[in-house]
């Protein structure tokens, strides 16, 4: 079946938060939403068609995630990224923002300190700051267009006690699709001084063309013994709104912990259309993924080529990874309130501010390119109308 990711979904007014937000936080409800991460694509038809059956039933009461929901995943997990897991290793989250939280609960003390490396996704400062954890920086290096790591920055802090690292795997927002022997001098590292490590995989599956996604805890068995991945199927099919998550755990001790703060805040059960759409993604979703990840490399090489001819002033971060685009825009000399000002005024953009992802992220905005082309092409040509 071939699918249509030019068609434009008038989503306005269906309690959308990238759209029916843009006057609360751009003050312009006239801006095309470029923020948000989820796409402008239509939630694939297997994924619908699933729900709708399930709406069938009359009754919506209490629901558990059966056999064929664990199969789905482990089968996903294993064609996808040649990882092989069991069932006893997946536990719930209602997404990968609350087991975030639930991981800084489980396995570290107040007054512990974490490491994360900005710039990055915003919510990973919540989780360590707003559960009396020390936050730690081991900022990501900006190198011929490309973050590394600071590994001696890294090996520093471990060695100064920090008891957690919190990756994103891929990058958010850089875009990075780390590779296996920087994530297994990472690892390393941290094996090295009992550091665990958190891996936020929900990317995973959107790696673009010509990169791969690599698995943390699929490095080694001693590795994933000190990982903790986390992945769902919310970017990959559009399907956010439906809070269902997954995460894997092969260490049955730090399992244990985990569960028990699950278990302490009643949130096992999930959402039964949850499951049940969580379940026809990874069952049907192979070839609605490889015409997105195609869709979203043309946008991509768009994007590329618009800003080398019309835009001057902006230098593209090209992503390996996600469907974002991390922009420079410090050629301009605006700083970053003018550069917002500008974005939302003259534009009529409404992006991610760059000081939003910690340390590093001055200067810099973050673009969804999951729309539309035409879409893409009408806010480049207001971009560069604005400049």
């Amino acid at each position: 079946m071939k699918y249509n990711f030019d068609e434009i979904i008038d989503r306005s007014n269906t309690a959308c938060v990238k759209y029916d937000l843009r006057q609360f936080f751009f003050g312009n409800d006239q801006v095309i939403p470029m923020w948000v991460a989820d796409m402008d694509f239509r939630t694939p038809d297997f994924i619908l068609n699933a729900i709708r059956e399930r709406a069938n039933h009359e009754i919506l009461g209490y629901s558990i995630r059966p056999e064929s929901y664990f199969t789905s995943l482990i089968s996903w997990l294993n064609r996808r990224h040649q990882w092989e897991i069991r069932k006893e290793w997946v536990a719930f989250s209602p997404g990968i923002v609350p087991a975030l939280n639930m991981a800084v609960l489980a396995f570290s003390k107040r007054r512990d300190k974490i490491i994360i490396q900005p710039p990055v996704y915003f919510p990973f400062f919540d989780a360590v700051k707003k559960h009396g954890r020390r936050l730690v920086y081991n900022q990501l290096i900006m190198e011929n267009g490309r973050y590394r790591m600071d590994f001696d920055n890294l090996e520093q802090s471990c060695r100064e006690g920090a008891k957690m690292l919190i990756i994103s795997n891929p990058q958010n927002p850089g875009g990075n699709a780390w590779t296996a022997e920087e994530l297994k001098t990472m690892a390393d590292i941290c094996l090295k001084y009992n550091v665990l490590m958190i891996s936020d995989e929900i990317h995973g599956d959107l790696v673009n063309r010509g990169y791969k996604h690599t698995v943390l805890a699929s490095l080694s068995p001693e590795i994933a013994e000190n990982t903790v991945t986390m992945t769902a199927p919310s970017k990959t099919f559009n399907m956010a709104g439906m809070a269902t998550a997954s995460v894997i755990i092969s260490n049955p001790t730090l399992m244990k912990k985990y569960r028990k703060v699950l278990d302490a805040m009643h949130i096992e059960l999930g959402n039964v259309f949850g499951n049940v759409a969580s379940e026809a993604a990874y069952t049907f979703g192979d070839a609605w993924l490889e015409q997105l990840l195609d869709y979203i490399d043309g946008n991509i090489q768009t994007l590329i080529e618009f800003a080398g001819q019309h835009l001057p002033l902006v230098r593209v971060i090209i992503p390996e990874a996600t469907y974002m685009a991390w922009l420079d825009f410090s050629a301009t000399g605006m700083n970053d309130k003018e550069l917002k000002k500008f974005m939302i005024e003259k534009a009529g953009l409404g992006l991610n501010e760059g000081t939003q992802f910690g340390p590093g992220g001055s200067g810099y905005m973050r673009l969804n390119l999951a729309c539309p082309r035409a879409t893409l092409l009408k806010a480049l040509e207001q971009l560069k109308k604005a400049f």
